[in-house]
């Protein structure tokens, strides 16, 4: 893993762009600490500047970016890792390669098929390229955006990195508050789409490119891929699905394990980082498994980690388990925390991920995840309860009584339910009501929180579910599951990959009919891949049967005890510093302060007053981190 970032200036000074690339690279070193490497050169009267940090992983002695071909002067610099790179390179074979790792392929691929290349990648990548020929800079992002790419664009400058705070330090970069996004941080907990809350900084979007002309300045964005969720193909068996999820799926565990160091894996009680963890076993006996505990027993999920390994010890007799426990007082890390996603994010998950990410990279340099089934597999809650209500009076009735017993909200959603499937996404999401907004920020939110262009691609003919899941994997997951995932390992100079994020394994999930996906009769959600994991002894019945539990910390019990908070949590708890930031009502918020409860709160409790103070207080310490 690495951090890549560049500049195009009209200013065609080589020594001030030089120094600009330096000063961002110093600030990217976390994502790169084993080596830096700055290029210069003029181009149409324009002075053009690239850099790279880099996190050695593979091809540890040639693998330096960015790299040049000696052909066409053409060059790439890529962060992130792509997992078929020697399938592909049988492509190119006879071009002049002068590394022996990923990226040198994806450069000469391009060469060889044009924007084309981007269809033939399977990887985590977001990367650029320059053609001296073709007279462009070309930006481009992996299909679920797993890697992230920013760029700023004005008269007479162009800058992008693998994050904000480079081009916050890029001369002309305004870095103020984007306050049109800030209804939308307070609606979902993070800012959905390609702005973000920086003015003029934007992201260039999960599954495209971005096409930047080196002579009149100007830049198109284009998707390469669309997530296609209306071709179900009704007549698989759940006995073939099986067998082709298991397939697809360890074949994606097994291209993630390439690498010229050593892999971990981080562990939960869930199912798919349990089944992740079992299949790299199977190829590493020896790995290192790291995972995070609660003092609070509803939320600790160690003893059901241990459980597991414990009942399956030919698969797991050798490996070994590192533990540590989140309590209250690491709360003093959330500025830190902060500072490093630079999007604010306002989710409980923060915390425990960093602190696995910190623990595993004391000991790795690679970790696989779990994350990813949940989206694409429909593995929430809200994905059931949207099932429940599109099928319900199809349903027989034992089956309707059962799910009102397992879902109480379900009768006030399917009255409250909406008949556009983006109101409805929204529906699921709210964190805080437009009337709220207008109350904590004093700023009345705009008819439509989601910008046209960053819409997920539907054709109207997708099942309710999979209409769904379609603006889950637009928004969610690329801009707030993957962003924190990014962010907090590359915190700690940790590579963190995602199997269950394989295209193909997305690819494969649309075309299933949805109640493989969310089976109504179970009341059980990620039904296939429970189904295939037993099936194929990836994990023992009663773990691929497990229910979700949600990943958080105890925020309710934490924040209603003030007096044991970090002093500056407990003065954003008292309204001092909201006051002197002047962005949301300080009275309103301390009202909010007071509604904490813990009464009837767990981990599957989406929304109570603790999401609420803990959103303000994230904004609070990002607001103060970048523009106080």
């Amino acid at each position: 893993m690495c951090g890549i970032y560049g500049v195009v200036s009209s200013d065609p000074s080589h020594e001030r762009v030089s120094k600009q690339l330096e000063f961002m690279g110093n600030v990217l070193h976390h994502r790169g600490p084993d080596d830096q490497k700055n290029i210069v050169c003029n181009f149409a009267g324009k002075a053009l500047g690239f850099g790279f940090v880099r996190l050695a992983i593979l091809d540890l002695h040639t693998g330096m970016q960015p790299i040049r071909c000696s052909v066409d002067g053409s060059m790439i610099l890529c962060n992130g890792q792509i997992y078929n790179y020697i399938e592909l390179k049988n492509m190119v074979k006879h071009e002049p390669f002068m590394t022996n790792g990923d990226v040198e392929v994806a450069l000469h691929l391009y060469r060889l098929k044009g924007l084309a290349f981007l269809n033939s990648l399977n990887g985590m990548y977001a990367g650029a390229i320059f053609d001296p020929q073709k007279k462009r800079l070309l930006l481009f992002r992996d299909r679920f955006g797993i890697k992230p790419l920013y760029f700023f664009a004005s008269r007479g400058l162009f800058a992008f990195a693998s994050e904000i705070k480079p081009l916050l330090s890029v001369r002309d970069v305004p870095g103020e508050l984007n306050r049109h996004r800030l209804a939308a941080f307070f609606t979902y907990r993070y800012v959905p789409g390609n702005d973000t809350l920086f003015s003029g900084i934007k992201k260039v979007p999960p599954g495209a490119y971005l096409d930047y002309n080196l002579i009149t300045g100007e830049f198109s964005i284009n998707r390469y891929w669309n997530y296609h969720l209306d071709r179900i193909h009704p007549e698989t068996t759940i006995e073939d699905a099986a067998d082709q999820f298991h397939e697809l799926f360890s074949d994606a565990v097994r291209i993630r394990l390439q690498s010229d160091v050593e892999v971990g894996s981080l562990i939960s009680g869930g199912i798919d980082s349990s089944a992740v963890s079992a299949q790299a076993a199977r190829h590493q006996p020896l790995i290192r498994l790291f995972t995070m505990g609660f003092e609070s027993n509803k939320y600790n999920e160690l003893p059901k980690v241990k459980a597991f390994l414990s009942a399956n010890p030919e698969i797991f007799s050798r490996a070994q388990l590192n533990t540590q426990i989140c309590r209250e007082g690491h709360l003093n890390r959330l500025p830190d925390i902060v500072r490093s996603l630079e999007e604010p994010l306002s989710l409980g998950t923060l915390l425990p991920t960093d602190m696995v990410c910190e623990m595993a990279a004391k000991q790795v340099k690679v970790v696989l995840t779990g994350e990813g089934a949940d989206e694409i597999f429909a593995g929430y809650r809200k994905f059931m309860i949207e099932a429940a209500a599109s099928q319900f009076y199809k349903l027989p009735v034992g089956t309707r009584q059962e799910l009102l017993t397992h879902f109480p909200e379900l009768h006030l959603y399917m009255r409250q339910r909406n008949s556009d499937p983006a109101e409805r996404y929204i529906q699921n999401e709210t964190l805080f009501s437009s009337s709220e907004i207008e109350q904590l920020t004093g700023m009345k939110p705009q008819p439509s929180l989601f910008s046209d262009d960053a819409k997920p691609f539907l054709t109207g003919k997708e099942d309710p579910l999979n209409t769904m899941i379609a603006f889950e994997t637009r928004f969610r997951l690329p801009d707030y599951v993957v962003l924190r995932l990014d962010r907090l390992s590359m915190r700690h100079s940790l590579e963190a990959r995602t199997p269950l994020l394989d295209y193909r394994l997305a690819e494969f999930a649309a075309t299933l009919p949805v109640g493989f996906k969310a089976n109504l009769e179970l009341v059980l959600e990620k039904f296939i891949c429970s189904y295939s994991y037993q099936k194929h002894q990836i994990l023992d019945h009663e773990t691929a049967y497990r229910r979700k539990q949600p990943f958080t910390i105890p925020l309710a019990d934490w924040l209603s005890k003030p007096e044991k908070l970090p002093d500056f949590l407990q003065e954003i708890l008292m309204g001092n510093l909201i006051n002197q930031q002047g962005i949301i009502n300080p009275e309103y918020a301390k009202s909010l302060v007071r509604e904490i409860t813990t009464k009837d709160i767990g981990p599957e409790t989406l929304v109570s007053s603790a999401d609420r103070v803990f959103s303000i207080i994230i904004f609070t310490l990002w607001y103060q981190t970048f523009f106080a």
